[in-house]
């Protein structure tokens, strides 16, 4: 798939008040300072579609962008570290928790996992709510780029050999790293795979 369009069209807190869902949908969403800016930015080819901050917690609404005109990605604000009061965070949860549960056209949604590090407790808790509600998700591994390969198989092994003590297969998940643009025809096939079907 080639992105030829993409442009930001809203922003809220509100599932409800997000664009019609009549086009398939896709969510990125990762711990404060996955990458998930800069991932969505290589995907899509645009320098600035995501901003990029260096202050983890940045993103703080619902983002959608319209893709192709055909199909939406939604950036969605990250969990786990932010400085933000516990009444803040838990209005956060529950924004994003509406959004994912009753969000119609949502075909996936895209967790990303820091692939420097051993599985964090945070995104384990993460990934096994999407199985508690049977959501559908992908895991996506960021900055492999900065992680030696020794390392990077036996976090991602590690993550496998939990994961599979709860699930008979294993959730789908790819490597990526925005630097170097591994990942991008992955992700982009399995997008275009789920459009066709929507």
């Amino acid at each position: 798939m080639q992105i030829k369009t993409a442009k930001f069209i809203i922003s809220n807190t509100d599932y409800s008040k997000c664009p019609k869902p009549d086009m398939p949908e896709y969510a990125f969403i990762g711990r404060s300072n996955v990458g998930k800016s800069s991932l969505i930015n290589m995907l899509t080819g645009r320098k600035n579609l995501a901003k990029i901050s260096g202050t983890p917690g940045k993103t703080q609404l619902i983002n959608h962008f319209l893709i192709n005109e055909s199909w939406y990605l939604v950036d969605l604000p990250g969990y786990g570290y932010a400085k933000i009061s516990k009444s803040k965070r838990s209005e956060w949860e529950r924004m994003i928790h509406n959004y994912l549960i009753h969000r119609t056209n949502l075909l996936t949604t895209f967790i990303l996992i820091d692939s420097r590090h051993e599985p964090q407790k945070p995104d384990l808790e993460f990934i096994f709510w999407f199985g508690k509600k049977q959501l559908p998700f992908i895991l996506l591994f960021t900055k492999t780029d900065k992680v030696p390969k020794n390392r990077l198989s036996a976090n991602i092994e590690s993550y496998k050999n939990i994961l599979i003590k709860e699930w008979e297969e294993l959730p789908l998940s790819v490597l990526t790293s925005a630097k170097t643009g591994r990942g991008k025809e992955e992700v982009l096939m399995i997008i275009e795979d789920m459009n066709n079907q929507f």
